[in-house]
């Protein structure tokens, strides 16, 4: 796909006694850059003060080695990698987000998107709050510390915020003493937890993250529930929970997650298995090799293969040392780092009747240049097949597709898509096997609305630089 920007990877640690905690945060960022590549940050409690450093960047760029140095040791940390889905690029917006107020400091990391941020923010300046940013996670920060300046104890402020913010968010909140994880109603978006042998407790976006540091699994946050991580233990506040459908993004399985994560008890790299072999079964095509694009077509393209017995190969080799192509803004730039980061596999794709499986197709402009790639390389037929279905409709939850303008599935047929990225034959994902993806039985609900218009919540005005 390469052409959706996607959403942001969260991460908390929370200890007994002091450690590391921030060298553990930039392992487990550096398990979720794929979620965000243009800024990130880490904030450290050291029982004293909490310690914040934050820029534009990938980890290994902002966060050197004097940097980690600098933030030194506590029992706490949160940690974030983004991509903006409200608000521009720049170091202000960048996350953890630090706000002090009367009875304290709250740091927040926030991944999802409210769709109440207009309006909540017009309110609170009206009421003279003033904002240093133009994100809606801080808007987050200050309806909860409005809320906790009522509030005896900071989680009977985040239960009372959760029946006013709007949306998607799922967020890792740190204060003085506590650490808690917070998933929005629905669930839009992914948040679990793990421990490691020592007893640290890690909080993160996916599991790979926890993997990254050691930490052994032990669930999925619930939606609408809140987790604490205080000296006492570790507690959940349920109250929320079952108050709205559950509806992960069924998106988070077709291409934001990692294959090697399991979201809400799911294989993702069974999901994307599935998916491909459902293109099998629904668009078959007598070819010679089955080919995915790196990486999130990669999986569906194995998933056809074995379903369909046309061998896999692997038809490009991807530069590990360049970013998702989407992380440069300008469009002339983009065309020339995908020539950089994918190069065909001449002798694979020469002469051959070739099936390519991508995630998706946006706007069309890269599922050409990587056709026009494999044509160079000699292939003789190209057929994409595509383990998602058409994207008609704008996402309000988490990405930055906020307008139908620039989806080519909402001005052209399927024939004529074909026809403008230049391949033989166009096949997607039937939209009646998405629940079927992760969950084989199928009774699991998701957020399917960038495919089928069936939002979940009241659209409003969300579009992504409303507060520029």
């Amino acid at each position: 796909m390469r052409e959706i920007r996607e959403e942001c990877g969260v991460f908390g640690v929370y200890g007994t006694r002091k450690e590391n905690v921030a060298l553990l945060t930039y392992y487990g960022l550096y398990a979720l850059q794929h979620r965000g590549q243009e800024s990130c940050g880490i904030a450290v409690n050291n029982g004293k003060e909490i310690l914040l450093h934050k820029d534009v960047g990938l980890v290994q760029e902002v966060l050197t080695e004097k940097i980690m140095d600098s933030l030194g040791t506590g029992n706490m940390a949160i940690g974030h990698v983004r991509y903006g889905t409200t608000g521009n690029s720049g170091r202000a917006n960048a996350q953890p987000l630090v706000v002090k107020h009367l009875k304290g400091t709250l740091s927040t990391v926030h991944n999802g998107n409210i769709v109440n941020a207009f309006q909540l923010r017009h309110a609170l300046e009206m009421d003279g709050a003033i904002f240093h940013t133009t994100s809606d996670t801080e808007v987050i920060s200050y309806v909860i510390t409005n809320e906790r300046i009522k509030k005896p104890e900071i989680e009977d402020a985040v239960l009372s915020a959760m029946d006013i913010l709007e949306g998607a968010y799922s967020l890792i909140l740190m204060t003085e003493n506590k650490l808690l994880a917070v998933r929005d109603k629905h669930g839009f978006r992914p948040l679990c937890y793990g421990v490691t042998s020592d007893g640290t407790y890690v909080i993160a976006s996916e599991s790979c993250a926890l993997d990254a540091v050691g930490a052994r699994f032990i669930r999925d946050i619930r939606p609408g529930e809140i987790v604490v991580f205080e000296e006492s233990g570790v507690y959940s506040i349920d109250d929320n929970c079952g108050k709205a459908e559950e509806a992960l993004c069924i998106f988070e399985y077709i291409y934001f997650a990692r294959p090697d994560s399991v979201i809400d008890g799911y294989s993702v790299h069974k999901a994307r298995l599935r998916a491909g072999a459902f293109l099998a079964k629904d668009h078959p095509v007598d070819a010679d090799i089955v080919v995915g694009v790196p990486d999130s077509g990669i999986d569906g393209a194995i998933g056809y293969s074995c379903a369909s017995s046309i061998p896999y190969g692997t038809g490009f080799i991807k530069n590990k040392y360049v970013g998702r192509t989407f992380i440069s803004p300008a469009q002339k730039m983009r065309e020339e780092l995908l020539k950089i980061k994918l190069n065909p596999v001449r002798d694979v794709v020469s002469g051959k009747r070739v099936i390519l499986v991508d995630d998706s197709i946006v706007r069309g402009t890269t599922s050409a240049r990587i056709v026009r790639l494999l044509r160079d390389a000699g292939a003789k037929e190209v057929h994409l097949r595509v383990t998602s279905p058409p994207f008609v409709n704008p996402c309000y939850y988490g990405t930055d597709i906020d307008s139908k303008d620039n989806l080519i599935a909402c001005k052209y047929s399927v024939n004529e898509i074909a026809r403008i990225i230049g391949v033989d034959s166009l096949g997607y994902l039937n939209v009646e096997h998405l629940p079927y993806i992760a969950d084989e039985t199928g009774t699991k609900k998701y957020c399917t609305a960038c495919f089928t218009g069936e939002y979940k919540t009241d659209i409003r005005n969300v579009h992504k630089y409303c507060f520029e």
